[in-house]
């Protein structure tokens, strides 16, 4: 950053700009195995006003600018490559409008899911995303991010109504609305999901709640194989059960999960299935979801009360720490393909073959209902070769995905670590994507390197 630039963010934020080396630090990663990147500065925001002045200084001056919300990303979206200014946007975490009646709410891009529901609890609401990592909305709608309850609910793409943007020169635009369908011109909201914050700054959100359910059972069901608890899952989704979680996890993972809670839990391959509607409706899918999983040989295990219900998806939200915590001291490489789900057990049985091959250990857990898994590939940092086996092993994994008919990445988003493969799975439309970033962002500061190189 120019000093010149520096010295026109200070004349108009004071100490709020910071260029101390611990906190550049803490904002030049987020959860992840890439290379930290600190900015040369962080600014603590407080307003969409604020955001959109920090923007046409920086505009002015070609200074790079990195959003930042609770620093969860996991493919590095906050690494500051090209330095530059880090907008913090946690306090902006206002909840600024509930519409108990059509289930409706606007907020600032720093409110946490947590705090979010935390809030809405009185009034019978939720918003429906469930993601293991504690998140700002602002970060999951620029990741397109999901979890849990995407077989039911869908992702932030199918939840955001509405968007609050600042450009990269500062100018501010509302996209959609509260309607719940509108024809009015381009779905300018959906092209700032998902663009991770190289197009402009989400500041406001207006979000589709849903109803919290009258009831929600859930259970483990212990399978003798992957392939068996994929089938089950097929034949539940055509049956039209009322499914709202639907996670797989194999034998490895389930034996991450009982080392570092407690628990001895069967460490094969387990579905955590969970349904909620209206009480005979749930009743009658869990009977109906036991008898399928009884034909495909699995071993049922009922939460019988609350608590139960709790804990075990306490110990699915586990999962990642669970199976970093099988190599203490190394780094995780979370693949994050998605596929149709019935191509599940080839991917799984592939990768699952090459990754024993290469001596890797490499814990899977995934949303099963929408085709979305995860390897947490475990390498020592100090071992250069075996870091160079995850990423091939990475790679492999998505070439497969690609070939059938999936995607690099369901939900962690594209960030450094997914840039290689947008090519081959995006073609002529990349082009397309580059020539959108060019016309929005000429100058090329909003989040540089980040998805793909111009």
């Amino acid at each position: 950053m120019s000093e010149a630039a520096l010295e026109a963010l200070v004349a108009r934020f004071g100490t709020r700009i910071e260029t101390g080396e611990a906190v550049r630090a803490q904002h030049g990663a987020g959860d992840s195995w890439h290379a930290a990147a600190a900015p040369d500065a962080v600014l603590f925001v407080d307003s969409t006003a604020e955001v959109s002045q920090a923007l046409a200084i920086c505009h002015e001056h070609g200074v790079p600018v990195v959003a930042f919300g609770h620093g969860s990303s996991l493919e590095g979206q906050v690494q500051a490559v090209r330095g530059g200014l880090c907008l913090d946007l946690s306090r902006m975490d206002k909840v600024l409008r509930v519409s108990q009646g059509d289930m409706d709410c606007s907020v600032e891009c720093g409110v946490t899911r947590q705090a979010l529901n935390e809030d809405l609890r009185a009034t019978g609401l939720f918003l429906p995303i469930d993601l293991g990592a504690h998140a700002t909305v602002g970060g999951m709608a620029s990741t397109r991010a999901s979890g849990t309850m995407t077989v039911r609910h869908g992702t932030m793409r199918d939840l955001v109504m509405g968007l609050t943007v600042v450009l990269p020169d500062g100018e501010v635009v509302q996209t959609g609305g509260r309607a719940r369908k509108s024809s009015a011109g381009y779905d300018l909201t959906g092209l700032f999901i998902g663009a991770e914050g190289t197009l402009g700054i989400i500041t406001e959100l207006t979000l589709k709640l849903a109803g919290i359910p009258e009831t929600a059972k859930a259970g483990m069901y212990a399978f003798a194989s992957v392939d068996e608890a994929t089938a089950c899952v097929v034949e539940a989704l055509q049956c039209g059960l009322c499914l709202n979680r639907i996670e797989l996890l194999d034998g490895l993972q389930m034996a991450a999960i009982n080392a570092w809670n407690g628990t001895a839990h069967a460490e094969t391959a387990t579905l955590m299935v969970d349904l909620a509607g209206g009480e005979v409706q749930v009743e009658t899918d869990l009977e109906m979801f036991g008898a399928l999983a009884e034909g495909h040989g699995a071993t049922a295990h009922p939460c019988e009360t609350p608590e139960a219900y709790s804990a075990m998806w306490a110990l699915r939200h586990s999962a990642l720490y669970a199976a970093r915590g099988l190599r203490p001291g190394c780094k995780s490489l979370s693949t994050d393909v998605c596929v149709p789900v019935t191509e599940l057990p080839t991917i799984i049985a592939a990768i699952g073959a090459e990754i024993e091959a290469a001596g890797i250990v490499a814990p899977m857990h995934g949303h099963v209902g929408d085709g979305n898994f995860h390897l947490v590939m475990l390498f020592d940092p100090e071992e250069p070769e075996e870091q160079e086996t995850v990423r091939a092993l990475n790679h492999r994994l998505v070439s497969m995905a690609l070939e059938h008919g999936g995607t690099a990445t369901g939900e962690h988003g594209v960030g450094l670590g997914k840039k290689v493969f947008m090519e081959a799975q995006h073609g002529p439309a990349l082009g397309l994507m580059k020539r959108i970033k060019q016309a929005v962002d000429p100058k090329g500061i909003l989040n540089p390197g980040k998805i793909f190189d111009l």
